[in-house]
C-alpha cells in the first residue's frame, strides 16, 4: 500500500497532538495492530469501536481516527511518544476517503463484482484464474460492504499487479458510493434476483442498484454480464452501443457461451468458444461464474491452459464460522463443510446466543452407513439446545428433522426442503430482527446461496 499522508485525505474536526506521520497500514480491529499503524472506530449496531482506541495505543497504533468521539483531558495522556488522535464526523467516510486516495494512484486494473448472488464465487474463481500470469490481491471471503472494500483496498501488497474486489448492497445508493472509491476498469454483474427485494421494491429496482456499479467504471471500461439473466439481456440489447460490453451465458447466444454441458456431484464440464473447460466445483451457477472468468482472462492475456488450471484448482473462500451482522440479524456463515464434529459445535454455539434461534442445515456428505445415525444425532442435539426454527434442506437431512420432532421439537417450526430455492423462499418470510441464523452443510450442498440471499 502507497504510504499516506492522513492529514492530506480526511476531512477532519479537530486533531489532537497532530504529528508528523504517514501510515503504512490502516485497521478497524485493535487485534491487528502493529507499530505505527492507524486505527479507525467504527460504531456497528452492537460496538462502538471507537471505545477500544486505548487498546490500539497499547498496541503501538501512532494515530486513531474516531467518530464524533469526545476527547477528555484523561485521554490526552495517551497522546505521549508521538501519538495523535483525529476526530471526524464520520469514520466510515474517512476510511472510505483514503481507500480512494490509494485507489487513485493505483497504476494498474481493479475488477469489481456484483449481482444479487455468486459474487464471492465470481470473485474467487476470477482470482483462482488470473494469478496463473499476474500478482492478484481481492476481497478477502464476503467483505463487500462500507468498511470491507476499503479495507480490500488498502490491504494492498506492494507487488500487486490486478485487484478484484466484491461489492454488495442493501439499497439503492451504496454500490454507487463503493464503486466512487474502486473505480473499476472491469465491472462484472452476475444477476438480478430478488435478494434486498424487501428494501428495494422491485427486481427493477435491484436493476438499477446493481447498474450503479457503472457510474465508477472508467472511460473505454468493460462491462461483463450474465445474457441469460432476463433483466440484464433486455438492458443488454438497449445499451450495447452505449458501452463496451461481453456477454456470457448458456441458453442465450453470448461472447462467452457454455455448450457440451455435462454436470457431476463435484464438478462440471463445458466446452465455449472451442475450449473445453473443467470446473472443479458443482451446480449449473459455477458455470456462469466460470463464463465470466475465461472471458477476463482473455481480456488479461492469460493462456488458455492457463485459464483451464486456474478455473480446475479453483477453491472457495473459507466460510467458517464466519459471523455477518446484518440488519440487526447475525447470520452464521458455517458453510464450509460439514461433519458430525463441526455441525455439533455449531449448533451448541447458536444455543448459546440470546433472541431467537434458526438453523439451517443441509446434507453431511461422506459418512457412509453412519449417515442416518449421525443424522438423526444432529437431530436431537437440535432439541436438546432449544432451537426455535429448524430448517433442512437435501437427503439424509431430513433425518435431523424426524429425530428432533420425535424428541419433541415443534413440528409447526420445523420445515424440510428439497433445494435451497425454497429454503432462501421462507426465510425470506420469516427472518425478523435480532434473529441468529446458522447456515451449515456439507460444501457440495453450495448453502453459499443461502447465505448470499440473506446477507
Amino acid at each position: 500500500m502507497k504510504t499516506i499522508d492522513i492529514y492530506k485525505n480526511i476531512e477532519y474536526v479537530k486533531i489532537y497532538n497532530k504529528i508528523d506521520v504517514n501510515i503504512n497500514n490502516i485497521s478497524i480491529d485493535t487485534r491487528t495492530i502493529n507499530e505505527g499503524d492507524c486505527f479507525i472506530g467504527i460504531k456497528g449496531q452492537n460496538f462502538d469501536g471507537n471505545l477500544f482506541y486505548k487498546d490500539a495505543f497499547d498496541k503501538g497504533a501512532s494515530i486513531c481516527i474516531l467518530d464524533n468521539y469526545k476527547v477528555y483531558d484523561e485521554d490526552l495522556k495517551y497522546l505521549k511518544d508521538n501519538k495523535s488522535i483525529m476526530v471526524v464526523k464520520d469514520s466510515v467516510i474517512a476510511l472510505g476517503n483514503i481507500a480512494r486516495y490509494v485507489r487513485e494512484n493505483l497504476n494498474y486494473p481493479v475488477i469489481a463484482v456484483t449481482g444479487s448472488s455468486g459474487k464471492t464465487s465470481t470473485k474467487d474463481i476470477i482470482y483462482s484464474v488470473l494469478k496463473k500470469k499476474y500478482n492478484v490481491h481481492k476481497t478477502l471471503g464476503n467483505k463487500n460492504n462500507f468498511t470491507g472494500l476499503p479495507l480490500s483496498i488498502l490491504s494492498l501488497e506492494k507487488n500487486t499487479e490486478i485487484l478484484v474486489l466484491e461489492m454488495g448492497m442493501n439499497h439503492l445508493g451504496e454500490i454507487s458510493y463503493l464503486t466512487s472509491i474502486a473505480k473499476p476498469d472491469v465491472a462484472v454483474i452476475t444477476n438480478v434476483g430478488t435478494a434486498h427485494i424487501g428494501n428495494l421494491g422491485s427486481r427493477e429496482n435491484i436493476l438499477k442498484a446493481k447498474l450503479e456499479i457503472l457510474e465508477g467504471l472508467k472511460k473505454d471500461g468493460i462491462v461483463v454480464i450474465n445474457n441469460d439473466n432476463d433483466l440484464l439481456h433486455e438492458w443488454y440489447l438497449n445499451n450495447k452501443d452505449n458501452y463496451k460490453i461481453i456477454t456470457i451465458g448458456i441458453d442465450h447466444k453470448s461472447d462467452y457461451q457454455a455448450k457440451n454441458i455435462k454436470e457431476y456431484e463435484n464438478s462440471s464440464e463445458f466446452v465455449c468458444n472451442d475450449e473445453k473447460y473443467l470446473i472443479n466445483v458443482g451446480g449449473k451457477h459455477f458455470i456462469y461464474n466460470s463464463l465470466v472468468a475465461i472471458a477476463i482472462g482473455n481480456i488479461y492475456n492469460v493462456k488458455d491452459q492457463d485459464i483451464k488450471e486456474g478455473l480446475n484448482e479453483f477453491e472457495l473462500s473459507d466460510n467458517r464460522m464466519n459471523i455477518i451482522k446484518k440488519d440487526n440479524i447475525t447470520i452464521i456463515d458455517d458453510t464450509y463443510n460439514a461433519n458430525y464434529d463441526s455441525m455439533k459445535y455449531a449448533i451448541k454455539y447458536l444455543g448459546n446466543l440470546s433472541g431467537r434461534k434458526i438453523a439451517v442445515l443441509g446434507d453431511m456428505k461422506e459418512l457412509g452407513e453412519y449417515s442416518i445415525y449421525l443424522h438423526k444425532e444432529i437431530g436431537k442435539l437440535i432439541f436438546e439446545e432449544k432451537i426455535d426454527v429448524l430448517i433442512t434442506v437435501g437427503e439424509d437431512s431430513k433425518c435431523i428433522n424426524e429425530a428432533s420432532i420425535k424428541q419433541g421439537f415443534n413440528k409447526n417450526n420445523c420445515y424440510h426442503f428439497k433445494n435451497n430455492e425454497e429454503a432462501i423462499e421462507l426465510i425470506s418470510c420469516i427472518k425478523l430482527d435480532d434473529d441468529n441464523i446458522l447456515v451449515k452443510a456439507s460444501n457440495s450442498m453450495n448453502f453459499k446461496e443461502i447465505i448470499d440471499s440473506i446477507k
